[in-house]
């Protein structure tokens, strides 16, 4: 399973998202640029004391990101508050890369129409979203569960 974060804005839920990575063992990705330094260095300084457990990939952006999915035939499962489909509703697999996007202004047109497939959490009516490394533990903990992806222990 792996978690791809498209340029994100708030180094404190990168973080966040890192650490779930590491403790689950889900491959993340960070599509640049992004909103703060994208570094080992730091990550430690902000108290990330989990980098050396992530099997973290930064690609220099969109497209270079998409260059690498393609040649992984990978598929890609974009988050959105915009999707019709749930998150719950879907059959994942192994491989499956949980896309999701940036705190402040979600992906552009042309990252929707790469994915694969676009799922939604289920909110009550009139809020806007749920933080997105809540999310990020939503979805992965069910995809995880779906295809027996939890490390043992």
């Amino acid at each position: 399973m792996r978690i791809a974060l498209y340029q994100p804005d708030i180094a404190p839920n990168t973080g966040t998202i890192l650490r779930l990575c590491a403790c689950l063992g889900i491959e993340a990705h960070i599509i640049e640029p992004a909103g703060f330094p994208v570094s080992d260095r730091a990550f430690r300084r902000a108290g990330m004391d989990y980098m050396d457990q992530v099997r973290l990939t930064r690609h220099v952006d969109w497209t270079a990101f998409e260059a690498w999915r393609r040649a992984e035939a990978a598929r890609l499962l974009l988050m959105t508050t915009a999707a019709t489909a749930g998150y719950l509703d879907h059959r994942y697999a192994a491989g499956d890369i949980l896309l999701f996007g940036r705190e402040s202004a979600g992906v552009p047109a042309e990252v929707h129409a790469a994915a694969d497939l676009r799922l939604r959490i289920p909110m009550r009516p009139g809020l806007r979203s749920i933080n997105v490394a809540m999310a990020a533990a939503i979805v992965s903990g069910e995809a995880l569960r779906q295809t027996g992806g939890f490390p043992p222990g």
